[in-house]
Order: C-alpha cells, then structure tokens, then sequence
C-alpha cells in the first residue's frame, strides 16, 4: 500500500460522539457512494469517517503563496 494512503483502522463497536458543529456540504454521489463503502469496510459512521478525513487534510494542508 502506498505511504501517502490515509489509514482507517476498523473500529469494533459504534460510539456516540459530541462537541460538533453541524453543518451542511454539497458532495458528488460518486464521493458519498465512495464514503459509503469506505464505512461498511471500517465499520464506522459515515460522519465518523469525514471527520478522520477533514481533520487529516487540515493537517496537512499547506497554502502556497
């Protein structure tokens, strides 16, 4: 697997989760088909898994001037 892949770990048991801020974004069916599978594999929530993935790309993310 190739060393810049963003690793999920599967998760055994579902969990409830707080201090979140709700808000709404338009996504591509392919993205949310994609997201889907991705949750089935890791048994987590959808939700659970954007947040892994949001909170991995502001962390390494970078503004170029």
């Amino acid at each position: 697997m190739n060393d810049d892949m963003l690793r999920i770990a599967k998760r055994d048991a579902a969990r409830g989760e707080d201090g979140y801020k709700t808000f709404s974004v338009r996504v591509k069916e392919e993205t949310v088909a994609a997201l889907d599978e991705l949750a089935l594999q890791s048994n987590r929530s959808r939700n659970e898994l954007i947040n892994i993935i949001l909170d991995f790309g502001v962390t390494h993310a970078i503004v170029e001037e």
